[in-house]
This record gives C-alpha cells, structure tokens and sequence, in this order.
C-alpha cells in the first residue's frame, strides 16, 4: 500500500508533465516491488526482519542521548562548562540541577527513537507475518522466532519509553489511528504482555560462549520481564520483589540458557566480548563493518588522547563528560553520601588504574586518571589543549580552576587576586577546567595504532548475568535477607581482587540503602543505567551530591515530553509539573 501511494504520486507529477508537451500519459510499469515480488529469498526476508535491529544498535549502542539522559543528572556523571567550552546554553548545567525543560534535545530523541524503534519493528512484524517461510525452505521454527525476537524489540523500546517518560503511545499496527498516551498501569501491562507471548518462541542458548549476534534470546527476554518487575513500584506502584526474584534465579540456573559470570572483567567488555559467557544480549560491532561506539568516546576522553594511544587514527575527542568529584579543590574528600565514584573503588581493584593497552587484545585499568604518559610507551602522552596547553595531562578527581589561582590574569578592580589561594576556589558544573573529573573508558576500550584493526571490535553489552546477579540480590535485600543479598553480590566483586581477596565485601551488616547504590554503580557505571537505580531507590530527586541540592519534586523522576511532538499529536498530555499537563 505504502509502495502504491508513493507511486501514485510520482506518476501525478509526471502526467502533469506531460500535458504540457500534449504527450501520452498513460503510465508504463516496468517493474513494481510488493510483498509478494520482494520476497522471494531468504536473503530478502532477512533483511527486512534486520531493518529494525539497525535502529535499536543505533538507539542502544551508539546515539549519546540515550546514555546522557541516564547518566547526566545523576551521582555518576557530569558534563561541566570548561572553561569557554561546553557551555552550550546552560543546557547542562540544567540537566545537572534537574532543571529539565521540554525543549532539550536529548529529552526530543529519547522519546523519537523509541517510537520510532516501535513502528520500524511492528512494521517489519506486519510485513514477515504473511511470508510463506515454508515456501523459501526456512528451518522449522524460524518464522515464529523471528516474529518473537521483533516482538521482544518492541517491548524492549516500550520499556526504556516507559521508564523515561511514563505512559506511552500504544499501538500493535503501524495502520491504526494516532493514539494518545495510555496509562503507566496499561503500558506495563502491554510490555508485559508482549513479553510473555514472545518468550516460548524465541531461541536458547545451548553452549556456553557461543557467539552472541545481536538477536534476542530467551534469556534477554526473561530478563527484560525481570527488569520490567524490578522497577514495578515506580512505574504502577506496585512491589513485584518475588516475581522479579523467580526469574532472576531461573536465569541463573539456566533454565533460559547457559549463561556464567565472567572470570576476567576485561574479557566482558573487550575485543572479544562476544563470546564471553556474561553476555546475554549486546549491540554487535566490528572494525570497518558495524562500527558503534558505547563509550561515546568522543565526549569522555581529553583532548589529544590519541596520542596516549600511538596516535590511534579517528580517536580524538570533544573533551566533555568525567566522573562527579570526590575531592574538592584542597583535596579534602566531600561527605555526601552519593557520587564521589572514583574513591567509592577500592584501591585493591584490579579496575582502579589507569588504562592500558598492552597488546594482543589484552588491556588492564578502567579509567583515565593521572598523568597521561603511557607506560608501556612513555613517549606517547596526551598533551593539553587549553588550560594545560604544552604539558602533559593529569586527570584529577576534582573540579576547579587551578590555573586562576594567584594568577594576574584575574584580579578585581582594586588589583587584587580573585582567588588568592587554592582555598578560595569555586567546585561548580561552571567552573572546571579541560583536566577536571576521571574519565571511564569500560564499555568499548580502544587499542593502540600498531593494533588499529581492532578498533570497534568490542561489542555493547545490553544485558548481562550480572545485572541479574545485582536484582536477585536486591530483591533478596528488599525481602529481609541480606545474607543471601551479599552472597551474590561477591560472586560478582570478588573477580576484581587478587586471587579472589576482596578486602571490603559486602556483609548482612554494612548492606543498607547506600551501600546497594555503591555496589550498583560501581558495577555499571558508564553503563547508562544510574537513573534509574536512583529513582527505585528514591534518591533521584531527595539526595545531595556534589554541586546538587535535591529537588524534592518528584514529577523529576520523569522527563518532559518535547514540544514538537506534543504539537503533532494534540492527543498526548505532558507530564506533571512541565507546564502543559
């Protein structure tokens, strides 16, 4: 139908063409492409059961606006004016104080890309769900897994619209009428709904390590429903802890297939995490092929970072986000009981040092902290660009202007110095320099130039067994048994010690509120997860951290709709406390 209109348009604009020259206008076809001519291969099938896994690779994987918006705002990471950089209208030192507004750009893409990602797959869905599989001499079960895996990825869109913005647009066709928003009870009951229908239809794992492509398993949909009853007393204000637990331990035990917790940290995020046995569900890439970027490296590394790289071609930087300041400008470590991320790390954590690569695929550290002179290279260093211009890099956990202090570049009116000493510095989202806040380079880790091949071959972890290991966990916590909570959640700490020796494990006794955040983020961070740990945890819009009062408005938990999309369907209300509800 679509392929008709677009014809039937294109003809009109010939036959009025055509008068002009009093020619005959009657229309010769020549070839015309419908469901029945296109699919005639399973090549064709495929690529259209693809066209909306692109879009979720781009959404999930590689679009930063997805990841700011969970991750700025929050304890985890800030991304401060620099000096005369990154000001950008103020927009994220708003996001920074929660003052959210619906005419953010970040705000406009979360919620397109996930109505978007709803109709490319419906309208994939619709298309396959007539194709005679038999026909093109498909295996048993393949039409149904596929029409499952596309189901999944609706609901896997629908879930991050929900936990974003609330209610949303529900539709099942891409042929229906506009709809308005449904409730927050409604969405996550349709979520739910979908989810279960797609789970017996979709593949399970049967070998440990076998590589993982991108498609949707049994286990990625088990664990999508885990997720959509963890966060159940936020989105319908209902506790689902037991339900959540049920299929958190079934995944565990391998009921939805063989799935283990990584050993080695490094092999989960790096050039060969496909076939690490952690990964239930990732964004694929591969060097030269489906490059994606989950790190979003060109916003978290300083500039000239290439250069600590051998200068790895197509790794230069904006310079903008870093991890929130433990210390402030004397050194003193801040009290509050979020964020401080870096000191959160135990020194003893094989993941608390800088980042190297050190060949073969093979990498250690975490985080760009420092001195930024490579030691396997010491010639190679990252050299500054504004502040810092002509020396080498140190990445500090702090933020202020250092290079203002007794400097006669700033005096006031009576010659005397703005800021006489370190002392009297301001720690503010608006006053940081090009070095201020550790920067985390865990999801995607680069090589260096003499192993350029490599770069991009580390694919985006989605979803991964110790995610469930964490909500089993809390849902254990939530229930009154911490024992059980901090048994698994060493399981996952102690891979991170030397020979399994963590000098701070959790325990039935220090295991409280802050203690989960903690654990929470120091697993995921980076992971474009922070959010919404703090909103079930009530802490989004009621806690402190550096430079944030809370707002104790908790209409903040969400963001606003943007304008433009409530102007093109007059059907939609905004959310509470943005203005137009």
């Amino acid at each position: 139908m679509k392929t008709n209109n677009i014809l039937k348009s294109i003809l009109g604009g010939v036959a009025a063409a055509a008068a002009l020259t009093s020619c005959n206008i009657d229309p010769d076809f020549y070839s015309q492409v419908t469901p029945g001519t296109f699919y005639t291969s399973q090549e064709a099938v495929y690529q259209r059961y693809a066209r909306p896994f692109t879009h979720w690779r781009w959404y999930a994987g590689h679009n930063e606006n997805l990841w700011r918006l969970q991750e700025l705002g929050t304890d985890e990471f800030m991304l401060p004016t620099r000096g005369s950089d990154w000001y950008n209208g103020g927009v994220y030192q708003k996001f920074h104080h929660h003052e959210y507004t619906e005419d953010m750009t970040c705000v406009y893409e979360g919620w397109r890309l996930s109505q978007m990602g709803t109709a490319l797959a419906w309208d994939a869905l619709e298309d396959l769900r007539d194709v005679d599989f038999n026909k093109l001499g498909f295996p048993e079960g393949t039409r149904e897994s596929m029409l499952s895996q596309l189901q999944g990825l609706v609901s896997y869109f629908y879930l991050k619209g929900l936990d974003l913005f609330g209610g949303m647009p529900l539709y099942t066709t891409t042929q229906s009428d506009i709809q308005p928003r449904a409730t927050d009870e409604r969405t996550f009951e349709f979520i739910d709904s979908l989810l279960t229908e797609a789970l017996p239809n979709v593949p399970v794992k049967t070998e440990l390590g076998a590589k993982e492509s991108g498609s949707i398993s049994a286990a990625a949909v088990a664990a999508m429903k885990a997720q959509l009853y963890f966060n159940a007393n936020v989105y319908i204000r209902k506790e689902m802890w037991t339900e959540c637990a049920k299929i958190c331990q079934d995944i565990i035990d391998k009921k939805y297939g063989k799935y283990e917790l990584d050993p080695d940290w490094t092999n989960v995020f790096g050039f060969n995490n496909d076939t690490s046995p952690e990964i239930i569900w990732c964004v694929p890439s591969e060097n030269a092929k489906l490059e994606s970027d989950g790190t979003h490296w060109s916003d978290m590394v300083p500039y000239n970072y290439r250069n600590y790289l051998g200068g790895l071609e197509n790794s230069g930087s904006n310079n903008a986000v870093g991890l929130m300041p433990s210390l402030d400008p004397t050194g003193r470590p801040y009290t509050t009981k979020l964020g401080r991320v870096y000191s959160k790390f135990n020194d003893k954590d094989v993941r608390k040092q800088n980042y190297v690569y050190l060949g073969d695929g093979k990498y250690k550290g975490m985080f760009i902290v420092g001195e930024l002179r490579n030691p396997e290279n010491p010639e190679w260093t990252c050299m500054g660009s504004r502040e810092y211009k002509g020396k080498v890099i140190n990445e500090v956990d702090q933020v202020a202007y250092f290079t203002r202090v007794a400097n006669p570049k700033y005096v006031d009116a009576n010659g005397n110095y703005l800021y006489p000493t370190v002392a009297d510095l301001p720690s503010t989202i608006a006053t940081a320099e090009e070095n201020s806040g550790i920067r985390v380079t865990k999801v995607c880790p680069r090589p260096t130039q003499t192993d350029k091949k490599l770069m991009f071959n580390p694919d985006i972890p989605v979803i991964r067994l110790a995610e469930i290991y964490y909500m089993l966990a809390e849902c254990k916590m939530r229930q009154g048994d911490k024992k059980g909570a901090a048994e698994l959640i060493n399981k996952v700490r102690k891979r991170y010690f030397e020979d399994g020796n963590d000098p701070d494990p959790v325990t039935e006794t220090n295991l409280d509120k802050y203690r989960m955040l903690d654990e929470w983020m120091e697993e995921f961070v980076a992971e474009g997860r922070r959010r919404t740990d703090l909103i079930r945890w009530d802490a989004y819009v009621t806690e402190d951290w550096w430079d944030h009062k809370a707002t104790n408005n908790k209409n903040f938990n969400r963001f606003p709709v943007y304008y433009s999309i409530l102007e093109a369907n007059q059907k939609l209300k905004q959310n509470p406390g943005y203005g137009r509800d």
